[in-house]
């Protein structure tokens, strides 16, 4: 298990686990951010990290992908 954050460019990964305060943790689960749901890292853009995440593209910061385990 590790932090999203440290995935490579085209790995597609499985989310394990969900880290954070109550409110990040429903703001993630929000843009699709589940236990067991599957997250691609498309590219990286200055630390930050762009995921297709449920046939979705979202941005993240290097801070919320540290919280997203898998």
């Amino acid at each position: 298990m590790m932090p999203l954050s440290f995935a490579n460019i085209g790995e597609e990964l499985t989310i394990t686990r969900i880290g954070g305060t109550p409110e990040v943790k429903k703001h993630l689960e929000n843009l699709g951010f589940v236990a067991g749901g599957k997250v691609k890292i498309v590219n990286t853009v200055d630390g930050n990290l762009i995921v297709n995440v449920k046939e979705a593209r979202v941005a993240i910061s290097r801070e919320m992908a540290q919280k997203i385990m898998v």
